[in-house]
């Protein structure tokens, strides 16, 4: 079996009321091969409190102001020794006790280590309680194209090969991981679809005002990868669901 280490990343701010649920998820993992990063941009509650608590599980923890959320996830990628990245906000989790195992074991021996694993990721809300399976569904065979249809992996059920992992761009403030995702693929040969629920994520939401600005943001990662033409078509139907919501 492979055994790949995992660089498993947390960026927060004043994250009290749901970090503790992502860190147990990490500490209760059977595959040991791992590593734990996490970024905190100084809060100001009882965030650091909490994380304390999990030091022995947490192999780089750093407390300090920072610039932003991807400047934070930067700072997490410069410390990162694994061979795959994974990135969880406060709130997600893995998905069970043996995710990283059960990844492990999906990835065939007669194959080198994947540029990319992905899967699927479930729903949950603020109690961490079971919502349903993300709406924009993982292709069975994933190519740097796909996401024309809209970030169809999500971020946190994306696992990028170490040595193809670039910074990411930010003059984007709200869909970065958007425009890095396309850009590790592009570079990409063996994108490994696990078949597996990888994560739990917690569906927060934006505000309306943030909403449309990531739009907007997002257009243009698009329109820079995919061409004006393409990337109004595909967005169509999502730009008239947007408005009517």
């Amino acid at each position: 079996m492979h055994n790949p280490k995992f660089s498993i990343i947390t960026v927060c701010f004043n994250a009290e009321k749901t970090i503790e649920r992502t860190l147990h998820s990490v500490a209760s993992q059977s595959y040991r091969n791992a590593e734990y990063i996490v970024i905190d941009g100084a809060s100001k509650d009882n965030t650091l409190k909490i994380l304390q608590e999990y030091q022995e599980h947490i192999t780089h923890l750093v407390s300090e102001p920072d610039n932003g959320l991807y400047y934070a996830m930067n700072k997490a990628i410069r410390l990162a020794s694994g061979d795959y990245l994974c990135f969880l906000n406060a709130g997600d989790c893995l998905y069970s006790d043996t995710t990283l195992a059960d990844i492990a074991e999906s990835i065939p021996d007669n194959i080198e280590l994947p540029d990319i694993i992905y899967g699927e990721t479930a729903i949950v809300d603020i109690n961490g309680n079971y919502q349903g399976m993300r709406r924009l569904h993982t292709p069975e065979q994933l190519t740097w194209k796909s996401f024309k249809n809209g970030m169809v992996v999500c971020h946190q059920a994306f696992f990028a090969n170490r040595r193809l992992v670039e910074e990411y761009n930010t003059q984007y403030r709200f869909s970065a991981d958007v425009d890095w995702c396309i850009r590790i693929m592009k570079k990409s040969k063996i994108l490994f679809n696990t078949h597996l629920t990888l994560i739990n994520y917690l569906n927060q939401g934006l505000t309306t005002e943030n909403s449309w600005k990531s739009l907007k943001e997002r257009f243009r990662i698009m329109t820079r990868h995919y061409g004006i033409t393409s990337t109004v078509v595909h967005h169509i139907g999502f730009i008239f669901r947007t408005i009517f919501h």
